[in-house]
């Protein structure tokens, strides 16, 4: 058995077990994030084995400086978004399906056609490629004991950390808004909890976009009619418990929402 294979069915382990660990082993965690992303394949693969569904889009994650400084990269790292673990908005979720519920405001986007590989795209031209803006929440879940001690390339290998995606109501009329200046509210229980803005995404949620359009095709990948992406928080981050009603809202763009059951 390669390294690779070793370490996909380590994470998978761990997932299906509910394990926290410090860190992966040395002998199979993955040296670079070139290494990190042919795990995060595998283990990708085995989560379609065992939850069924089909791939359904991107999530990107590391889109702010300080998450950056933090890993020790200049870059965002990306993930997959799996119809196993996306709901749409008003879902339940099982708190215990999760060993952290951090919950991050983000803007989504609905893909209307496939992006070309042959060119280098940017916060203008990733625009006619948009079929819709689309309010979301991802709850990010780890089975590390401390996140930021084990690197971006282990990171990175376990689906950037991905536990599940909550989408809003898709909106075709987007073009109107200054994205980058359009606040966002992460509402708990009733109460506002935090704001934020979309320049808290790598300066504008479509930069986001475009660094994952250029990126995927280093890895034999590409963005697709159809495929949903999820551009990083808007927000500080929120540890929800177990009970929480949680809305994300976007002003005039929408609004998300998720519950989880209590413990």
């Amino acid at each position: 058995m390669n390294r690779i294979t070793a370490a996909g069915d380590y994470l998978m382990g761990l997932r299906r077990g509910r394990r926290r660990v410090p860190q992966l082993p040395a002998e199979i965690a993955p040296r670079t994030l070139e290494e990190a992303y042919q795990v995060q394949n595998a283990f990708v693969g085995r989560l379609l084995a065992c939850y069924g569904g089909r791939l359904c889009g991107y999530k990107i994650a590391c889109t702010s400086r300080i998450a950056q400084e933090t890993l020790g990269v200049d870059t965002p790292l990306f993930g997959r978004l799996l119809t196993a673990t996306s709901y749409p908005s008003g879902t339940t979720l099982s708190a215990n399906d999760f060993l952290v519920r951090c919950a991050e405001v983000e803007f989504g986007f609905l893909i209307g056609q496939d992006m070309p590989t042959d060119r280098r795209y940017t916060v203008e031209s990733v625009r006619p490629f948009i079929a819709a803006v689309v309010p979301a929440l991802e709850i990010v879940d780890h089975r590390f004991e401390d996140w930021q001690q084990v690197g971006a390339p282990t990171l990175a290998a376990d689906n950037a950390i991905h536990g599940a995606w909550i989408y809003g109501a898709p909106l075709t009329d987007w073009q109107q808004y200054d994205l980058a200046r359009q606040a966002t509210v992460l509402v708990v229980n009733g109460q506002q909890r935090f704001t934020g803005i979309g320049a808290a995404v790598l300066g504008h949620p479509l930069a986001a976009l475009a660094w994952l359009a250029n990126e995927l095709p280093r890895h034999g990948l590409f963005l697709r009619q159809g495929d949903f992406v999820s551009t990083g928080l808007t927000t500080a981050i929120y540890l929800a418990q177990p009970g929480d009603h949680l809305q994300g809202d976007f002003g005039p763009l929408g609004q998300v929402e998720v519950r989880f059951t209590p413990a």
